[in-house]
């Protein structure tokens, strides 16, 4: 059984690639974390991750944390 799961969150306040750089560093730190691609485009962020080592919270939090909006 996999523990792998994936989420998908709207991102408020980017405004230029810098701020895509910004968030996925944020995020690739937490461990857990398999794979996260994050949109300027879109304001989004798509995230793989293991929920045995991370949680959908913690994510929210990492991305808050650098100055950033999560829209649930």
């Amino acid at each position: 059984m996999t523990a792998s799961r994936i989420i998908e969150f709207k991102i408020g306040g980017m405004d230029c690639s810098n701020c895509v750089g910004t968030i996925e560093r944020a995020v690739r730190r937490l461990p857990g974390i398999e794979a996260v691609k994050v949109s300027l485009v879109d304001s989004s962020a798509l995230v793989k991750l293991d929920t045995r080592k991370v949680s959908q919270n913690a994510i929210y939090e990492a991305v808050k944390d650098v100055g950033y909006h999560v829209q649930r």
